[in-house]
């Protein structure tokens, strides 16, 4: 069973008690990422992210690192598509620590002007190294092909406005999006919710802005386009992409049982043939991406530009090999084994438990106990992962490919299968 509790001020609190453990893990979760930016805010909330290290009302960027490395701690944040989040795992007799110090990372940021050029230097390197990293570049070059909205946007945003935004703007963002009513803190792990929420209600009781901009869902849409990236590398990195499943819906259970079957490991057909068989590839894989309202099944390989054609050609004729002969039993019952017990061992990180807590009310103000959810994948059947199959791969596929005449690459790509 889960605690939880929504504050008088809007904020929503969440928690799953594991009493076999002596740590917490606590997270501040906000419902703005990449996703919810306009063209001309992009890349706005992770430099946020970066900013709120750097000091607050209460405490320097040297005192943050201090405090929680002191009592052995670990504190850190991402920023995804859909959210931002600020979290922290301590023993359970610090947990008042981290309660305080997210709350003041959250809601008392000075934004320094000195701290806010340095760190724009930062964050230029960082998109410096996706540049530099043929693998990071050839899946944002895909999100630009697949997507018609703000889902095409890179999360880190684009060098020339991370060079313009400046402390107003930023302040400006952070008013309107971190309010109580767009964020949810969660926790994880070996604590007395009493004693919680009244740390809680202490650390987070004067929000700056009570009254903010709630957070619009817009819905994106999945496009078959097409993005080619010429750079001098020493492999083709080649990426295809197909219209998957929305978030929180329960085709997410098939289609992910199909993942691990087409290319989620090291026994999927696609792994097998490319690397395995033929030898042209050393990293071959499929992922599912989901986000509300839409998502996608996504391939990747990286190989000689010399193989480029042969491993286009392989792994399309592998897919329609899938859809016309289907799966067999073995295959079936392995690639569901396979996320039957990643799941249950998952379980057992009281991190992933925070974070599947957190983003699930955040998102979707809903919980799903694990017994739910392994009901789910237990109900997936051949049939269900084969409907899902065809619908994924009969679709006209977007693609991205980064290296040595990547251009000429593009046209080895066909439309939807047709099995």
């Amino acid at each position: 069973m889960f605690d939880q509790i929504t504050l008088p001020n809007g904020l929503r609190v969440v928690g799953e008690k594991l009493s076999h453990v002596r740590s917490c893990n606590v997270g501040i979760w906000v419902k703005v990422g990449s996703m919810n930016e306009t063209a001309d805010e992009n890349g706005m909330s992770h430099f946020i992210e970066h900013m709120v290290f750097k000091g607050t009302k209460n405490r320097s960027a040297r005192d943050i690192a201090e405090e929680m490395d002191m009592v052995g701690g670990q504190l850190n944040a991402f920023t995804s598509k859909e959210c931002t989040c600020y979290y922290a795992k301590v023993t359970d007799d610090e947990l008042e620590l981290a309660v305080d110090i997210l709350a003041d990372l959250a809601l008392r940021p000075v934004f320094d002007e000195k701290e806010l050029n340095k760190e724009r230097g930062v964050v230029l390197e960082e998109i410096a190294m996706v540049e530099d990293t043929p693998e990071d570049l050839v899946h944002e070059l895909l999100a630009e092909a697949q997507y018609d909205g703000s889902l095409r946007c890179p999360i880190l945003g684009p060098g020339k406005l991370i060079r313009q935004y400046t402390r107003d703007d930023m302040v400006r963002y952070w008013s309107r999006h971190y309010v109580p009513q767009n964020m949810v803190l969660s926790i994880a792990g070996n604590y007395d919710w009493d004693a919680f929420l009244k740390m809680v209600e202490r650390y987070f009781d004067e929000f700056p802005n009570q009254q903010g901009e709630e957070v619009p869902f817009v819905q994106q849409h999945f496009v078959s386009g097409r993005k080619a990236r010429s750079k001098d590398t020493e492999q083709l990195h080649i990426c295809m992409g197909f219209p998957g499943v929305e978030s929180n819906h329960d085709d997410i259970y098939p289609l992910s049982v199909f993942n691990n079957a087409l290319g989620g490991g090291m026994s999927s057909r696609l792994f097998q043939r490319i690397r395995e068989d033929l030898g042209m590839a050393y990293s071959v894989y499929t992922y599912s991406s989901s986000y509300r309202g839409v998502g996608s099944f996504n391939l990747y390989a990286g190989t000689n530009p010399e193989n480029g054609e042969t491993v286009l050609r392989e792994i399309q004729e592998q897919m329609a090999i899938f859809l016309r002969d289907g799966m067999t039993e073995k295959e079936f019952k392995s690639a569901k084994a396979q996320l039957r017990g990643g799941y249950v061992l998952g379980l057992e990180s009281s991190s992933g438990r925070m974070q599947s807590l957190g983003r699930g009310m955040l998102l979707f103000n809903k919980t799903r106990t694990p017994e739910e959810t392994i009901a789910k994948i237990d109900a997936v059947t051949m049939d269900s992962v084969m409907e899902i199959a065809n619908r994924v791969l009969r679709a006209d596929p977007s693609a991205a490919i980064v290296g040595r005449d990547a251009e000429k690459y593009l046209s080895y790509i066909g439309g939807g299968l047709n099995g």
